[in-house]
């Protein structure tokens, strides 16, 4: 399938009073026309950066990269021609209407027909109601769909979506999937997306690319991801106990027979297993004889959490 972007040993690195910090480190893969991919992992991890190269906001320190066949360095130009970008902190005017900023942007990519096309983002985002506001006057959800039909009003091949919900309340982020899918649908473009939310990866990616670190770790869908592990996670909640406690707790299920992993989160300890029915029942006589109280037990399948906690030790959210 052809790619739409490559990367190759793509690399930054900042220079800070403290020194250099390498944000992103020798990072290669390879996106397909049509694909939506995911940039996945905490605050830190490289994701921006990343994308910010990848839409010649950044030049790479190390490594190259094509977006459509036109190189970063030499062809830049040819980059932002051919993309979309919807940043995290949007770009409108507080004082112009919503309006205004559409038919700015028609007018600065000098399309034919600039107010037919301001019309079909109208309609296409839902913003009828909305588009003789001032852009101040409107909601988190209601902006950020306005910053999509912005960034995406010139019809580019490949989209960029820097943490597109962050922010958002629940409703607001499923209406802003449920457009981001339609868009997809619709167009057929290219889609990569940052966000360290799993749920979300999980709802919109055909494959994510899970960055820890600067380095990327892993690459795959979902799916597939999730069945790697090959294993069922009980969850146990133990309370607010101390940390040595907490500690004992974990060391305690580690050594029962059939415990694959064991990861303490807050008052949670999550251990992942083959046969769940078979092991909940030790779980909670191992914690009892050791006078550590079960306030709750639940079994579930891997999530992509599982999947990030399995593969760098920690959670998305703790850095």
């Amino acid at each position: 399938m052809r790619s739409t972007i490559e990367a190759s040993d793509l690399g930054k690195t900042f220079a800070t009073k403290a020194g250099p910090v390498n944000a992103v480190q020798g990072v290669s893969f390879k996106v397909a026309a049509g694909e939506v991919v995911g940039l996945l992992g905490p605050n830190g991890a490289g994701k921006t950066t990343t994308m910010r190269m990848l839409s010649t906001l950044e030049q790479p320190s190390t490594g190259h990269a094509s977006v459509t066949g036109h190189d970063l360095r030499r062809d830049p130009r040819g980059v932002r021609e051919a993309i979309g970008l919807v940043a995290q902190s949007g770009g409108t005017r507080p004082i112009a209407t919503a309006r205004d900023e559409l038919l700015l942007q028609a007018r600065l990519h000098r399309l034919a027909s600039p107010e037919t096309q301001v019309r079909a983002m109208i309609d296409m985002f839902d913003l009828a109601e909305l588009a003789d506001r001032q852009t101040a006057t409107l909601s988190g959800g209601q902006r950020r769909r306005l910053d999509l039909a912005i960034g995406l009003i010139h019809a580019p091949s490949v989209i960029f979506l820097d943490e597109p919900t962050a922010a958002l309340d629940p409703p607001s982020r499923n209406d802003l999937w449920k457009h981001v899918r339609a868009l997809r649908d619709r167009t057929g473009a290219t889609v990569m997306l940052s966000t360290h939310h799993l749920d979300e990866a999980d709802a919109l990616c055909d494959r994510v690319l899970i960055l820890d670190r600067g380095k990327l770790i892993a690459e795959d869908s979902p799916t597939h991801l999730k069945q790697q592990l090959g294993h069922d996670i009980i969850t146990v909640d133990i309370g607010a106990l101390p940390d040595i406690d907490g500690a004992r707790a974990r060391d305690i299920l580690a050594a029962l027979p059939g415990v694959q992993s064991v990861h303490a989160q807050g008052d949670e300890v999550r251990v992942g297993c083959r046969r769940a029915e078979a092991l909940v029942s030790r779980i909670v006589l191992a914690l009892h004889d050791a006078d550590v109280q079960v306030r709750g037990l639940q079994v579930t399948s891997p999530s992509l959490d599982d999947v990030f906690l399995t593969l760098t030790g920690h959670a998305t959210q703790e850095l």
